[in-house]
C-alpha cells in the first residue's frame, strides 16, 4: 500500500534521448500525500519533489521526478490527514479527548494554532442513498442511516433513520436540493420565493449537472462549462436529527462573499478557520453587531473567474464554519436543508438571480437618499428645532431629520411626550421647507398602563406571543419602565430593570389579527381623528428592537422549556454559555402563521424583523 514498484525487466537498451519519468499522477488519494521517498536498490536517492494534492478530486501530482528509462525504483509515500482537511466533530464549546473519543472521532491537538479543531472526523458519514427516482426535471432518493455508524451524532440527539433527497433543476441557472424527514411534518420556512410553476430548464441548456454519491451521501454539483466543483457534500459531517443538522461541502475558491447584515465577510487565499453564528439578537460588543435578521447567502468566485451564489433558506440558530480547505459547515438547530444555487456566471447575474429569487429589494424614495441625521438623547422638541434652525445656519447639506423614543411619552409606541407636544407642529413647519421627517417604533407594548390603548385593543384582537397551550401572555422587560414611578438611577442597570421595568408584551406579526391591528395604530398615530393637531405626519418609520430584543433573558419569571431554551447545540453566538434567550424571548413562545399553522418563536425567532416589515410597510 502507497508503494509504486517500478520494475525494469530488459535493461539492454541505452536510451540516447536519456528519457526519464518526471511526473506522477496519484488517482483516488483520500488523503492529503506529504512526503514521497524514491530509492534504488534499496538506497533512497535525494531528489526535490513537489506534491500537490487536489482533495476534490482525490488526485496528487508528483514532479520533480528523475526516474530513467530501463531502471528500477520504488517510489513511496506517506499519507496523512491535512490540518486543513479536519472537520470538527464537537463543535460545542470544551473539547476533551474523553469527549472527543466518545464520539468515534480522533482527537489530536495543534497548540500552534487553537482554531485547529483538536476533535476530528475520521471516517464517512453515516446515510447511504437508494431509490433514485429520475426525472427530466430532477431526482428523488432516500437517504438511510447506517446504524452501525451513528456514534459520532448521540451527542446531539437521535439521527433521524430515513430521510428524503429531492432535487430540482428549477432554471437553465438555478436549481434546489432539499432534505428533510418525509415521515414526519417539520418546520420550513415560511417565507414564499419567486419560483417557476414547473421547472423551464432543458438538459442541453442548463449551467450545471447534479451527481449523487451513494455510500456514502453525498451531492456534486459542476458548471458544465468548465466542470468546475461547486460544490461536493460527500463528506464526514453529515447528520439530520430533530434538534442538530450539519452539513459541509467543499469550495470551488477560496473566495467567498456574504452572510451577515453588515460589515460580514470576505474570505479569500489562505483562509483560516472562521465561524460565523446567525441568530438575530444583541450581540456583544466584540461582535459589532446587532442582527434584526439575516441572509444564510454566500457568492463563490471560482478560479477562473465565474461567480455562483448559495442559499440556505432554513431561519432556526445556526452557524457557519470557513475552514481553509477550502471547505465550509453549516449547523442549524432545526427545520430542514432546502439549498438554491444559482449559477452566473457573473457576480451581477448572480445578484440579480438571487433576488429574482427571493425579492428585490424595495426602491428608496429618493429623498431618502439625502443626508440625515439621528441621535438617542434629544431632551425635548425645541433642541431638534434650534438643531435644524442650526443646521441651515451652518450652510450643511440636511435632509432628513429623526426622533428617536425620546419623543415617547415614557417610551411607549404611539405616544408624545410632555416634553415634545411641539413635535406635530415642528414636523409640519420642516416638511413645508422640503424635508422629511423620520420617527422610531418599537415592537414591545407595556402592559402596566392605566388607559393606553394600544395595549387594550392588543389584547382585544389577540396580537401578542403567548406560552404554548394557554391564554396567557408572554411577558418580558424592555422599554418602558413602571408609570408613576421615581427610578433610582444609582443602581446597576439590570437591577433598575428588575425593579422599575414595566411587563412587555410582544406582537406575533406573523398573525393577521396583528396586521390589522398594527396598521391601525400606526394610521391613528398619524392622523389622529381625535385631534388632529396631534397627529404626527411623518414621513418614514424606524422600526427598531426587533430581534426581538428585551432587557432580560427569557420571560420576568423565567422560561419553561429548558431544552428549547438550551438545545443539545448552541450555535457560535455571544454568551453562547447562557443559550439562546439572551436578551431575548422565550424560544417556546406560541405563534401562528396567516393560515393558522402554530409555530415556535424557536423556529421564527429570525424572522421576527422580517415579518414586523411587511405590514409596517403595507
Amino acid at each position: 500500500q502507497n508503494v509504486l514498484q517500478m520494475t525494469a525487466i530488459n535493461s539492454n537498451y541505452t536510451d540516447p534521448n536519456n528519457l526519464k519519468f518526471e511526473e506522477i499522477k496519484i488517482l483516488g488519494a483520500l488523503q492529503e500525500i506529504t512526503a514521497v521517498t524514491v530509492s534504488q536498490n534499496n538506497v533512497v536517492e535525494s531528489s526535490l519533489l513537489n506534491i500537490t494534492y487536489y482533495p476534490s478530486e482525490k488526485v496528487a501530482h508528483i514532479t520533480g521526478l528523475q526516474l530513467e528509462l530501463g531502471k528500477s525504483y520504488t517510489v513511496k509515500w506517506t499519507q496523512q490527514l491535512s490540518v486543513n482537511e479536519r472537520f470538527n466533530c464537537y463543535p460545542s464549546p470544551d473539547p476533551t479527548k474523553e469527549k472527543c473519543e466518545q464520539l468515534g472521532c480522533v482527537w489530536e491537538q495543534v497548540t500552534s494554532n487553537s482554531d485547529i479543531p483538536p476533535c476530528y472526523y475520521s471516517s464517512d458519514n453515516a446515510y447511504s442513498v437508494d431509490k433514485v427516482e429520475y426525472t427530466s426535471s430532477g431526482f428523488t432518493a432516500n437517504l438511510t442511516l447506517n446504524n452501525a455508524k451513528t456514534t459520532a451524532n448521540e451527542n446531539f440527539t437521535t439521527p433521524i433513520s430515513t430521510l428524503r433527497l429531492e432535487v430540482k433543476y428549477h432554471l437553465n441557472h438555478m436549481l434546489q436540493f432539499k432534505i428533510y424527514d418525509y415521515q414526519n411534518a417539520r418546520y420550513e420556512v415560511p417565507v414564499p420565493l419567486n419560483l417557476p410553476s414547473s421547472a423551464t430548464s432543458t438538459d442541453k441548456e442548463r449551467l450545471y449537472e447534479v451527481s449523487v454519491q451513494k455510500k456514502p451521501f453525498g451531492i456534486q454539483v459542476r458548471r458544465k462549462s468548465t466542470r468546475t466543483l461547486i460544490w461536493d457534500s460527500q463528506l464526514p459531517t453529515f447528520t439530520f436529527s430533530d434538534m442538530f443538522i450539519q452539513i459541509s461541502t467543499r469550495l470551488a475558491s477560496q473566495y467567498i462573499y456574504g452572510f451577515g447584515e453588515t460589515e460580514h465577510t470576505m474570505f479569500r487565499r489562505n483562509m483560516s478557520w472562521h465561524t460565523w453564528g446567525m441568530f438575530t439578537r444583541d450581540q456583544p460588543p466584540t461582535y459589532k453587531l446587532n442582527s434584526y435578521g439575516y441572509q444564510p447567502f454566500y457568492m463563490a468566485l471560482e478560479e477562473d473567474g465565474n461567480a455562483h451564489g448559495v442559499l440556505l433558506l432554513n431561519s432556526n440558530a445556526m452557524d457557519v464554519t470557513f475552514q481553509p480547505t477550502p471547505a465550509l459547515t453549516y449547523r442549524t438547530t432545526g427545520g430542514i436543508l432546502d439549498f438554491y444555487m444559482v449559477l452566473g456566471p457573473t457576480p451581477e447575474l448572480v445578484v440579480q438571480e438571487y433576488t429574482a429569487l427571493i425579492g428585490r429589494p424595495v426602491m428608496p424614495p429618493y429623498w431618502s437618499l439625502g443626508f440625515q441625521l439621528c441621535r438617542y438623547g434629544y431632551r425635548n422638541d425645541l433642541e431638534i428645532s434650534q438643531l435644524v434652525e442650526g443646521m441651515k445656519a451652518a450652510g450643511i447639506p440636511y435632509d432628513v431629520q429623526y426622533a428617536d423614543i425620546d419623543h415617547m411619552e415614557r417610551q411607549l409606541d404611539f405616544t408624545i411626550g410632555t416634553h415634545f407636544a411641539g413635535l406635530p407642529a415642528l414636523i409640519n413647519r420642516i416638511k413645508e421647507e422640503g424635508m422629511r421627517f423620520i420617527i422610531i417604533l418599537d415592537p414591545a407594548i407595556s402592559a402596566n398602563e392605566t388607559n393606553y390603548p394600544t395595549y387594550s385593543r392588543g389584547v382585544q384582537d389577540d396580537v401578542f406571543i403567548k406560552w404554548p397551550n394557554t391564554n396567557d401572555i408572554i411577558y418580558s422587560k424592555v422599554w418602558p419602565f413602571l408609570p408613576n414611578v421615581q427610578v433610582n438611577e444609582s443602581l446597576p442597570e439590570q437591577t433598575q430593570i428588575q425593579i422599575y421595568g414595566a411587563h412587555a408584551a410582544f406582537p406575533d406579526f406573523f398573525r393577521n389579527s396583528t396586521v390589522g391591528w398594527w396598521k391601525r395604530e400606526i394610521l391613528e398615530f398619524y392622523n389622529n381623528p381625535t385631534n388632529a393637531s396631534r397627529s404626527i405626519k411623518f414621513d418614514g418609520l424606524w422600526i427598531d428592537m426587533n430581534e426581538p430584543a428585551a432587557f432580560l433573558n427569557g420571560a420576568i419569571d423565567g422560561c419553561r422549556n429548558d431544552l428549547l431554551n438550551m438545545p443539545p447545540y448552541i450555535p457560535y453566538l455571544g454568551y453562547r454559555s447562557d443559550g439562546l434567550t439572551v436578551k431575548t424571548l422565550c424560544m417556546e413562545g406560541q405563534q401562528y402563521l396567516p393560515d393558522g399553522t402554530p409555530v415556535r418563536h424557536y423556529d421564527v425567532h429570525s424572522l421576527y424583523g422580517w415579518s414586523q416589515t411587511k405590514p409596517t410597510l403595507e
